[in-house]
């Protein structure tokens, strides 16, 4: 189901609770929420949708993916970037990271841990901001 953007500052600035099996539909809304707004949106959180969940979605090699509770747990090459969000208006400044090293779980909950370089990385970092309440 496509669901409305969320744009309640308050709601965005909370950290995102850990997303457990039973929140899979709540990944399916995003995705198709995420695919609605192709056009001017890479990535998306949970809470972009009005969910305090820790789920982000993505662009990836011309498809999606789906991160259940991701973390990054490595980085390198610290950048200055400048990015908008469908939730908030404008662009701001962010800090940013050309590499990064994220574990997270799949539609199944098994563990992942992938390297992720470039644009990629920067979309991931967005979204993850996003899972701890940092609005940017």
């Amino acid at each position: 189901m496509i669901r409305e953007i969320c744009k309640d500052v308050e709601f965005l600035a909370q950290k995102a609770e850990p997303a457990l099996p039973e929140d899979l539909p709540i990944a399916a809304d995003l995705l198709e929420t995420l695919e609605h707004h192709r056009d001017g949106c890479v990535g998306m959180a949970a809470n972009m949708i009005g969910v305090n969940k820790r789920i982000i979605a993505f662009e990836n090699e011309d498809a999606y993916l789906v991160m259940f509770n991701p973390e990054i747990v490595k980085k390198s090459g610290p950048y200055d970037a400048e990015e908008g969000c469908l939730s908030l208006t404008g662009t701001r400044p962010a800090r940013r990271w050309k590499t990064i090293k994220v574990r997270w779980q799949n539609e199944k909950f098994q563990q992942r841990l992938k390297t992720f370089t470039g644009w990629t990385a920067q979309i991931i970092q967005h979204e993850i901001d996003h899972c701890e309440g940092i609005i940017i």
